[in-house]
């Protein structure tokens, strides 16, 4: 299994970066973490991977929130959602950690 964050992981992070820089708000001081490794590409864990499902499945609701999405007025939601990796992490760390659960129930 390859650990290593797709380009288009890494790119939804260097947008979120930049909204938390622009707008001094947005994630928390693990998501600014994350969004750091991602944007580097560097090697996660399968530790890494199972806490970014995991932040996935609780942060799915943010969606709804106003202005998730708004590239003008960004939510904090929405930066969040992009220093983990934005829907491309979230893809990638659903596969992952799917490959994870099947070689460990064999």
């Amino acid at each position: 299994m390859n650990f290593k964050p797709p380009a288009d992981v890494a790119h939804a992070a260097k947008k979120g970066l930049a909204f938390r820089s622009a707008f001094n708000r947005g994630g928390t001081s693990v998501g600014l973490m994350r969004g750091k490794q991602l944007a580097r590409r560097d090697t996660l864990t399968p530790r890494d991977i199972k806490s970014m499902y995991a932040y996935f499945a609780r942060h799915e609701v943010d969606k709804k929130g106003k202005n998730f999405g708004n590239e003008e007025k960004p939510s904090n939601g929405y930066i969040a959602w992009l220093l983990w990796g934005g829907e491309p992490g979230k893809r990638w760390a659903t596969k992952l950690r799917n490959e994870m659960k099947k070689q460990n129930a064999q």
